[in-house]
């Protein structure tokens, strides 16, 4: 990923993107630094803070990344695999309905959710939710479809 270009947040930016993620994933970013970064080769912006980036576009909305989940553990549009689908969703598999012990309720088709592990709660990928978080759990299909997940080039980035 080339960077394209690095600039600051202002203050009101900074503001909208803690207020989001508090309302949407119930956690609190509170930064001292907010460095929005673009990219020349690819369609996504990344937003560090403190130097890290936890925060990215997908689709034009902006989410925590995998570091962000785990830095700041969210309590809302978390969907939690077993230890079987682990090494599927950290190569990049989209998830699907066997896999998954638990999802939040808050969870609606088009959201973005965090996916972890239930041993100890570690994101493993970011993904699109194609069902809601009531009706995840099941026998058969596809539920979440992967978006970024741990050893992707989003995740290696860094500045």
């Amino acid at each position: 990923m080339q960077v394209k270009s690095r600039h600051h947040l202002r203050s009101d930016e900074i503001d909208e993107l803690e207020a989001s993620l508090a309302d949407h994933l119930g956690i609190d970013l509170d930064g001292d630094s907010y460095e929005r970064v673009e990219f020349t080769d690819v369609d996504r912006e990344v937003v560090l803070v403190d130097g890290e980036p936890l925060v990215a576009s997908f689709d034009g909305d902006l989410f925590v990344t995998v570091r962000g989940a785990n830095a700041h553990p969210p309590t809302n549009h978390v969907v939690t695999v077993d230890a079987g689908a682990i090494s599927f969703v950290s190569d990049g598999a989209n998830v699907m309905r066997p896999g998954i012990t638990a999802a939040t309720d808050d969870i609606e088709p088009g959201d973005l959710v965090v996916i972890a592990e239930e041993t100890h709660g570690k994101a493993l990928a970011v993904g699109r939710a194609e069902a809601d978080g009531s009706d995840m759990v099941g026998d058969s299909g596809r539920v979440v479809e992967s978006l970024h997940h741990v050893g992707d080039d989003l995740y290696e980035f860094h500045v």
